[in-house]
């Protein structure tokens, strides 16, 4: 394969990573605005849904703070912040080799701007974050389905790079590359 070929084949993967990128991010901020709809049609000024009596249970909390309540009634905080993460995840995005071992990478970027993003349009159209998960056994706090993406995608991210990656993996964000 001569090296015009190559370049053909890498721009042909990473437009089509970039696409099913787009795709996956709008499922997932998709069903994160779905959920939040269903919380507040169906449990908004109504009792708690229990699913599991005295350990799961779907509650309806406006959360104007961060994680777990913090720093309320900080929206532009929050909201400049959503976007330096995404801004910096589209970036590494796009620098990042468009080869196999490096979906899971995609896959926790994806998942964390979708998170930030579900988030954000909460804070941005009501002020607050629609919250309505609710692990009653250890009193974990409210959660919805974007601060799911986040939480899984930031722990899986970690894991990976202490125990899967090598430093040389990262040679794209090098300056001068790409």
């Amino acid at each position: 394969m001569t090296e015009t070929q190559k370049n053909v084949s890498i721009t042909k993967l990473s437009t089509g990573g970039c696409i099913l990128a787009v795709l996956g991010f709008a499922a997932a901020l998709f069903l994160d605005q779905f959920t939040k709809y269903l919380a507040v049609s169906r449990l908004k000024d109504k009792a708690a849904f229990v699913l599991i009596d005295g350990v799961f249970e779907l509650r309806y909390l406006e959360n104007r703070g961060a994680a777990f309540g913090m720093l309320e009634d900080m929206q532009f905080v929050f909201v400049i912040g959503a976007l330096i993460v995404c801004a910096v995840v589209c970036f590494l995005y796009v620098r990042m080799p468009s080869e196999k071992k490096y979906m899971p990478l995609r896959v926790c970027g994806v998942l964390l701007c979708a998170g930030a993003i579900g988030n954000l349009i909460d804070r941005v159209r009501l002020g607050y974050v629609i919250d309505f998960f609710y692990f009653r056994l250890i009193d974990f706090p409210i959660f919805n389905v974007a601060d799911c993406y986040v939480v899984v995608s930031c722990i899986v991210f970690a894991v990976l790079i202490l125990f899967y990656y090598k430093d040389s993996d990262f040679h794209f964000l090098s300056v001068g590359n790409k």
